[in-house]
């Protein structure tokens, strides 16, 4: 007799909303979690899958040294034009897609209850939502974001406030979510308290 389908939660919130700690306390309650950010990062790496197709749409000036992509300069490069984020993701997304496909049914199985999807741009992408039961949203305010991303990662306020414009507003994915964890305060105590309020909502 078949294995009954994991229920499978998308995961999504903004840069510096505490998106991945959320992921790593419900993997504590024994979700299998498929991170499409992980995954987009090692197709990019030196052999990863994404490369040859990178470098012959992009050019070599887009490939690092050591064969990997060239974060910076395409960084800079999908800010000033726009249509370039798109041909970027027309590579890139169905290799994520393939690979959270064949991570999850390892996860089934394996037995899991709940495969989560962490996946940032789940609003933006819009290709996710047929494949969820339900959608859980990490929210806080614009502020504290920037106020975390220059903390972790050193940027400056105009770099941090640059990525949030290519983001989903607050609005549109609180629109999207079955369930909200609102994130605003330091300390783990509160968030563990949503989380838990959250995996028992799903029936989990």
């Amino acid at each position: 007799m078949p294995a009954q389908r994991p229920f499978h939660l998308g995961l999504t919130g903004g840069i510096g909303s505490g998106k991945s700690t959320v992921a790593g306390l419900l993997a504590r309650r024994g979700a299998a979690v498929v991170d499409a950010d992980a995954i987009s990062r090692q197709l990019t790496l030196p052999g990863g899958a994404a490369m040859p197709a990178i470098a012959c749409e992009f050019g070599a000036e887009f490939v690092a040294a050591d064969g990997g992509l060239d974060r910076d300069a395409m960084r800079t490069r999908v800010f000033a034009e726009p249509a370039a984020r798109g041909r970027l993701e027309a590579i890139i997304h169905p290799l994520v897609g393939d690979e959270t496909t064949r991570q999850a049914r390892q996860a089934a199985e394996a037995g899991a209850a709940c495969v989560v999807f962490d996946v940032p741009l789940l609003v933006e992408s819009g290709r996710w939502r047929p494949r969820l039961d339900a959608v859980l949203v990490v929210d806080c305010t614009e502020d504290r974001q920037i106020e975390r991303v220059m903390q972790r990662s050193g940027w400056t306020r105009e770099a941090v406030e640059s990525v949030l414009r290519n983001q989903a507003s607050r609005l549109q994915r609180l629109a999207a979510a079955d369930a909200c964890i609102y994130n605003q305060r330091p300390g783990l105590e509160a968030l563990e308290a949503q989380v838990q309020e959250a995996w028992q909502c799903f029936g989990l």
